[in-house]
């Protein structure tokens, strides 16, 4: 236990593409990953959309969603998140009305309001890049509309969609969507696996200004974080260095495919480089199990999160699987005796 209450673990996947390999093989190991992960019981598995991405085979969320569900059966499957901004809601009810139709009660609806992608790609979706931003909390009161039940005189009508009351959850990386999701009483997740610097005050915004709603009755924060567990400190640091260059990459404006790990990041980035990366992952916990679990309990203390939303970049299929593995063992001593894990 972890201030007093049971804390959920769940997987963010990209379908990472790794150097060498194709979109399939990437979308291949995430029902694999996904499979693993409804036998080590993590809570939910969450794919998000970004386009124009090299490494990233997920573009096609509902679809990937979808091949997911297909190769599970309790795991909770969802979209962490949609990028509301480049599309219509309506659309976006029909897909995962479509979604809980044929997989029932274990389908999520995340959305967040950034692109995904850059402004050409955004145009590139037929979107209309200078207003999508600023119509997100009226999209999301659409979506809520028409996914829930139908309403006199409502013209409009997502078939499937109505009536399937699919959750929807609000992602950012900043406040504004922890004003925005304690004001429509919806659950909220932070993306502190990438964008660490207001977590804590997000959250603080969120449980502060939360207003019961129809779907929620107290606020439900979830937080996302970066991890590689081995059976040594050593070997998990080696596997990091792949998460590690991929951020690098990120800030040099690259969108490389997902690199295979090195010994040593020294000989690659600059100093300002470094503290540029290393702040992005400042919630990052990498080692073998004592240290992770020391680390993910100060975490799990610090902002009394409901829920744990982890993302692991690790070039090889096999390490990743057995990091996540590991973190399952982890997640039991945690809730069963903290303070018990040893490596």
């Amino acid at each position: 236990m972890i201030n007093g209450k049971s804390i959920k673990f769940s997987i963010l996947d990209l379908s990472w593409i790794r150097e060498g390999e194709t979109a399939k093989e990437a979308l291949r190991d995430t029902l694999e990953l996904a499979q693993h992960a409804e036998r080590w019981g993590y809570h939910r598995f969450w794919l998000a959309e970004h386009h124009n991405m090299q490494g990233i085979a997920s573009a096609a969320t509902s679809v990937a969603i979808g091949y997911v569900a297909s190769g599970t059966s309790t795991l909770r499957v969802g979209s962490g998140g949609i990028m509301l901004p480049n599309h219509s809601p309506l659309v976006i009810a029909e897909q995962f009305g479509t979604l809980a139709s044929i997989y029932g009660d274990r389908i999520d609806l995340g959305v967040g309001r950034a692109p995904g992608s850059d402004g050409t790609t955004m145009r590139a979706l037929r979107r209309d890049v200078r207003h999508a931003a600023d119509d997100f909390p009226a999209d999301v009161e659409e979506l809520q509309e028409l996914l829930g039940p139908t309403r006199p005189g409502q013209v409009i009508h997502a078939i499937p969609g109505q009536n399937t009351n699919v959750p929807i959850y609000l992602l950012g990386s900043s406040d504004y969507s922890a004003h925005l999701a304690a004001t429509l009483g919806l659950p909220f997740a932070f993306a502190s696996h990438f964008a660490p610097a207001f977590l804590h005050e997000a959250l603080e915004i969120y449980r502060e200004e939360f207003r019961p709603s129809a779907h929620f009755d107290r606020p439900y924060a979830m937080a996302a974080v970066n991890v590689a567990v081995a059976d040594t400190d050593q070997e998990a640091q080696r596997l990091f260095t792949s998460s590690q260059m991929g951020f690098l990459n990120m800030i040099r404006g690259q969108r490389l495919k997902l690199q295979p790990p090195i010994d040593s990041m020294d000989s690659i980035w600059s100093p300002l480089e470094k503290a540029k990366v290393e702040a992005m992952l400042t919630y990052a916990y990498v080692g073998a199990r004592q240290r992770v679990s020391e680390g993910i309990r100060q975490f799990l203390e610090a902002t009394q999160v409901d829920e744990l939303i982890v993302t692991s970049r690790i070039y090889d299929q096999s390490e990743r699987l057995r990091s996540l593995e590991l973190l399952a063992e982890v997640r039991e001593m945690l809730q069963a005796r903290p303070g018990a894990v040893t490596s």
